[in-house]
Formats: structure tokens, C-alpha cells, sequence
């Protein structure tokens, strides 16, 4: 911190005879004159100071905080919060950026409310702005907890089922499986029938001990042998074209650091068309892990499982399979019709008269490692008993963890979020609004959006959310996430499980939007991109590091682009403690 520097007494000393001693002098400035200037130089400093930090406020005028992670359904939320908003106010922050449910506030409880109540007079308090998120596509929690069917569906197109009692089921075709995936056959080290497998006898190993199932299974360990810290094992399997296909294994880890290194891929072509990832714990005995996964326009798959960038531990593999299954999580809307044609496609069925709807009744997004409902006939149908048939349907597929992105070409979608603006208009009556439009990992894929350009629905998209809360709150100022609209960051093609292009949606929104540029390292390339487009932007940094070296690094390459509003204190893990230190780099300290 800069301050007033010690008073030190002049170097030049006066050379003239001394008052006489009855003036209590003994030689130099009096005493008086000593207090006056260093009391003045105090002040100038402190002057400086304000001035210093007044500039800089007027230069960035939003020095923000992102709280995430709460979703205010218990008293012990609006406690930790407002630990967080008390401690970013007394270090200079201005606003609160609230992810908290805010999309969804139609199914909210009275308990909710008054928690969100209490979290606004904090916010008072403390001369904070609350500034909500709301409204996403790739995380379509919100709209989904409101209607399911809302997720973007992949297609399945013309699988063979069988008539029979009055129930046709999936006939899977040619054998899609896994060889030797139960790791029975092995020579030494070495297991059959795969294509590789890391360094056997070093990495990889048959291990006879420890089992799943029958006599042996494939042991991972000594990851560090390995020049990426690699374990892995892998086969390619032969698809029909888009189908959809349950892959499972069990898995055993002992020690295994860090945990999140392990990954069960499916590559095709230059696409990972199962990303997926499980919370497997470091140290846990046999558990079954399984998704779902859609082979889209592929005939084959590189499968892998195993571990990627390994330190420590061991990780065992067995019974890995591969089958295609029936309608699992069969989605119905409009964009998501589901078709039971004749085998020779000349007759379509009608729902209702030959058959009944499609339904699963044990529809949930991540339990799939159970049986895919019959399609029910119809007595008095024309599907006649031992009839081949083709059906075709849509499913959701989850992402990582837990993502599911919704369909953003489905009118119902905005009517939900018509609804949620008003409340979210009636509740808090926001100034600003952040919209969480990142990460749009899927779409074009159903017959809703099927065909669409990307980029322009997707900027339609923006569009219209924006149209929709300045319905309600008039003069709004909307921000919204950089990734989809910045093209050194996803505004690309090839982008996951999309069917199409995001190039150019950076063309399709409004120009008043104040985008909020994050992702990694700082992105120069990114904020002078925004910057050369006409827009605001503000700099959303820090992603729960150890230290604030790439806040730093953020500051350095704002400084001087023109449009840079300010910054925004971003953890997505509940880490905060470095927001004082925070504030104390945006005042200059």
C-alpha cells in the first residue's frame, strides 16, 4: 500500500546565527512549521489517493462479484452469501452477479423468496447492486425443471423392431460389441482383441487377484512410466449410423490421484460423441459406470477407457460392453416426433390408431442403465403380429457431469421464459441482468432446429431473451457470457455434439449487450475482438486459483483497449478467499 512517507528533515541545514535561547529554538524549521508540512503531506498523499482511485472507478466503473453455488434452499445459503457480499462491499466491489435459481422462480416456495428477501437488504446494507443470471440454453435446468421434454434431441433413425404380444421391440443389428471386454484372453500381459493398450507389464496388467468377473481383469497403475501420465485401453467398434448405444464397465481404484483423471471416450471422426464424466472417487471398491451415447452419421467407434494424466494409484477395468438399445428417455414435443413406419417404409402408422405413444415411464437424464419401454399396439391397429417395422425417435444426452442443453427453436421455450421475466420483474426488479448463455454444447439436431444456421439462431436466441426482460424491466442493461460469440473461444463449428456452425453469431445480437469475457489464461485476442465489434465488455477472471497472477494478467491486457467497463470476481468452487485481495488490486493497491 502506498502511503505518507515518514517526515525527514531537510538536508540543506540553515546556516545563520540561532535565535536567542529564549525562543526555544535550537536551530532549522520550527517545531510547528516540522508538524504543518508533514500534517500537509499527509494530506496531498491522501488526496492522491482518492484521486487515484476515483480515476480508476471512473475508468471501470464495474468491479463485480459472481456468487455461485447456492441455491438459497436453506437458511445456512443466505448466512454464507451474505458473508461474501458484506466482505466484497468493504473491499470496494459495487455489484453481485446472483446464480441462484433466478431462471426458475415460478416453482420457488415462499421460503425462497424470503431468503432472497433477506439477501437484498443485505445487498442495501452494503451498497451492493444484486444483479441476477437467468436464462440458459446450455444448462437448461431452469426450463427443463419446468418441461423435460425441452432438451435437444439426437435422432434415431429407422431401428428394426419386432411385433410380438402385442409389443414390438428393438431387434439390435449386426453385433455392436466390445471383444474380450470381460479381459478373459490374454497372453502374459497382453489382452486380445484390442487395439492397444498402455505399455503392458509397465502401465498395464493382467491382474488375477482382483476381479469383477470370471478369472481376470485389466489392472492400470505406474502412470508416472508414462510420458503423459497415460492408462489406458482401446477398441474400435463397428456402429450403425445413428443409433443409440449403452456403454457400461466396472471400475475399481485404489489411491488413484488425481481421481478426475479417469475417462470412458468415444471418438468418431474428429468428435468426442460421448463426453462424459463421473465423480469416481479416489478409493472405492467394484462400481458400474454407464451413458448412453448416439453414433449420429458414424459406422465405427474408437473406444477408450482409462486414465489420462495419472500421478499415483491403481485403477482396475472389467465386463466393458457396448449395446444398442431401444428408446430410452424418448423425448415428445414438436421437434421431436417419433415415426413407426413399415419395414419397407410404404406405410406410416398413426399414433393413437396403430400404436400407443411412446413413453418411458422411467425417464430421468442420468439413469440409463435400465430396460427401454416396448411400443405398445394397438388391438385394432394394422401392425400385424411378427411384423418387421422401423421406428425413429429422439433422446437427450447428458454432458460431463450433469449438463443438458435445451432445443433454443422451440416456441415453448420462450413463453417459460416470458413467465420467469415478469416474476423476476415483480421480485426484484433488477437494473442490470447477466444471461448465461455459455457452453451450448448440442443443437441442430432435432427437427426443430435441424437444418437451421447456428450462429443466426443463436443470436436469435439472445435476441429475443433480451426483447423478452426489457418487456418487463424497461432500460435494462443485459450482459451476457463471452464463449458463444467470441471465435477464439466456441463461437466455431465442430463444437461438440452441435450439428452446425457458430461462426459469426457475434453478428446476430444486439450491440448494447455488455459481453463478459472469460475463459482460462487472459484472452487478449478476445477483448480487442469485442472491442473491434463495438462492444462493452466486462472482464470475468479468477477461476478459484491459488493466487490472482491471471487477474493480474487480465488487467494487464484490458488496460488502455477501449470499452472495457471493468471486472468480475468469477470462482465456480465457493472460493472466495481472495476477494479482499481482489478488491485491493482493482482500487490500485
Amino acid at each position: 500500500m502506498i502511503g505518507p512517507r515518514k517526515w525527514e528533515p531537510s538536508s540543506s541545514r540553515v546556516t545563520t546565527p540561532a535565535p536567542p535561547p529564549s525562543h526555544g529554538v535550537t536551530g532549522g524549521r520550527r517545531p510547528t512549521e516540522r508538524r504543518l508540512t508533514r500534517s500537509c503531506r499527509i494530506r496531498i498523499l491522501a488526496v492522491a489517493l482518492a484521486a487515484h482511485a476515483t480515476a480508476w472507478a471512473a475508468a471501470y466503473p464495474d468491479r463485480l462479484v459472481w456468487v455461485f453455488g447456492w441455491g438459497l434452499n436453506h437458511d445456512q445459503d443466505v448466512t454464507d452469501v451474505a458473508r461474501v457480499l458484506e466482505n466484497a462491499a468493504r473491499h470496494g466491489l459495487d455489484g453481485a452477479v446472483l446464480s441462484a435459481g433466478l431462471d426458475n422462480l415460478s416453482r420457488q416456495t415462499p421460503e425462497y423468496f424470503r431468503r432472497l428477501d433477506e439477501l437484498e437488504r443485505v445487498c442495501d446494507r452494503n451498497h451492493l447492486e444484486l444483479i441476477p443470471s437467468t436464462f440458459s440454453v446450455g444448462y437448461g435446468g431452469g426450463a427443463l425443471a419446468q418441461d423435460r421434454q425441452l432438451a435437444e434431441g439426437l435422432p434415431v433413425v429407422n431401428a428394426p423392431f419386432l411385433a410380438r404380444n402385442g409389443q414390438a421391440r428393438l431387434v439390435p443389428g449386426p453385433a455392436s460389441r466390445i471383444a474380450n471386454g470381460d479381459f478373459e484372453d490374454f497372453t502374459g500381459n497382453t489382452f486380445k482383441a484390442f487395439d492397444f493398450h498402455d505399455q503392458p507389464g509397465v502401465v498395464s496388467f493382467v491382474d488375477t487377484q482382483v476381479v469383477h468377473g470370471g478369472r481376470a481383469s485389466l489392472r492400470l497403475e505406474n502412470f508416472t512410466a508414462n510420458p503423459y501420465g497415460h492408462g489406458r485401453v482401446m477398441q474400435t467398434v463397428k456402429l450403425h449410423p445413428h443409433r443409440c448405444y449403452r456403454l457400461s464397465v466396472w471400475v475399481r481404484t485404489d489411491g488413484l490421484a488425481p481421481a478426475t483423471a479417469f475417462n470412458l471416450l468415444a471418438l468418431a471422426g474428429d468428435r468426442e460423441i460421448a463426453p462424459r464424466k463421473f465423480d469416481l472417487p479416489a478409493t472405492t471398491d467394484w462400481r458400474k459406470l454407464t451413458t448412453i451415447f448416439n453414433s449420429l452419421n458414424f459406422d465405427s467407434v474408437h473406444l477408450y477407457a482409462g486414465v489420462w494424466g495419472g500421478r499415483a494409484g491403481k485403477l482396475w477395468l472389467d465386463d466393458w460392453t457396448l449395446e444398442e438399445v431401444g428408446p430410452l428417455n424418448v423425448l415428445h414435443r414438436p421437434g421431436t416426433p417419433v415415426t413407426v413406419r413399415s419395414e419397407d417404409g410404404a406405410v406410416t402408422y398413426v399414433q393413437g390408431r396403430d400404436y400407443a405413444p411412446l413413453v418411458d415411464p422411467g425417464f430421468n437424464f442420468s439413469r440409463v442403465d435400465r430396460s427401454a419401454p416396448p411400443l405398445r399396439l394397438l388391438p385394432a391397429g394394422r401392425i400385424q403380429e411378427g411384423q418387421r417395422l422401423r421406428v425413429s425417435w429422439y433422446h437427450p444426452m447428458v454432458i460431463y457431469e450433469s449438463q443438458v442443453t435445451v432445443c433454443m427453436a422451440e416456441p415453448k421455450l420462450y413463453e417459460i421464459w416470458d413467465r420467469e421475466a415478469r416474476l423476476l420483474s415483480e421480485h426484484l426488479h433488477p437494473r442490470r441482468v447477466l444471461l448465461n448463455m455459455d457452453e451450448v454444447r448440442m443443437g441442430g439436431t432435432c427437427a426443430a432446429c435441424r437444418g437451421r444456421n447456428m450462429a443466426e439462431l443463436l443470436g436469435e436466441c439472445i435476441t429475443r431473451q433480451a426483447q423478452i426482460l426489457r418487456r418487463y424491466l424497461p432500460g435494462v442493461t443485459i450482459y451476457v457470457w463471452s464463449d458463444m460469440l467470441d471465435p477464439n473461444h466456441n463461437a466455431h463449428g465442430k463444437y461438440y455434439l452441435v450439428d452446425g456452425d457458430f461462426t459469426g453469431s457475434w453478428r446476430h445480437v444486439p450491440k448494447d449487450l455488455i459481453i463478459a469475457v472469460w475463459g482460462g489464461a487472459p484472452r487478449e485476442k478476445s477483448l480487442r475482438f469485442f472491442s473491434e465489434q463495438g462492444f462493452q465488455t466486462l472482464v470475468a477472471c479468477y477461476y478459484d486459483a491459488a493466487n490472482l497472477d491471471d487477474v493480474k494478467g487480465w488487467m494487464r491486457v484490458a488496460h488502455g483497449l477501449p470499452g472495457v467497463r471493468g471486472f468480475m470476481y468469477t470462482p465456480w468452487e465457493r472460493k472466495y478467499d481472495l476477494l479482499a485481495a481482489f478488491g485491493q488490486l482493482l482500487e490500485g493497491r
